[in-house]
């Protein structure tokens, strides 16, 4: 037997533990992180093979919205500029009108 030392015997040291946590850690969040990894890859790869058609209803929505505003903009009624009579009373004597008023 070997004489009894000062300090126990671990079989994990801290260097151990460290790798083991970092096994542990990379067999865990393998599998989401490769479903990720791959999601975008289909992503991306749908998105280059189907943007031209996606252009498509992109630019016909973009000419649908500008007929309706020029449709919109040609139907629109206009009005003529005129003094608006608000109804505030007058501090001096009534203004004298041109009209078709009666005297009595």
């Amino acid at each position: 037997m070997s004489p009894s030392s000062p300090r126990p015997f671990r079989p994990w040291g801290t260097l151990g533990v460290g790798a083991a946590v970092a096994a542990a850690c990379a067999v865990c969040c393998a599998g989401p992180l490769l479903a990720v990894l791959g999601g975008l890859g289909v992503t991306s790869a749908v998105g280059a093979l189907w943007m031209p058609a996606l252009a498509i209803p992109a630019i016909a929505a973009g000419l649908g919205v500008l007929v309706v505003r020029r449709r919109r903009r040609k139907a629109s009624c206009h009005t003529q500029a005129a003094p608006a009579d608000l109804g505030r009373p007058t501090l001096g004597p009534p203004p004298k009108s041109s009209g078709s008023q009666t005297t009595r």
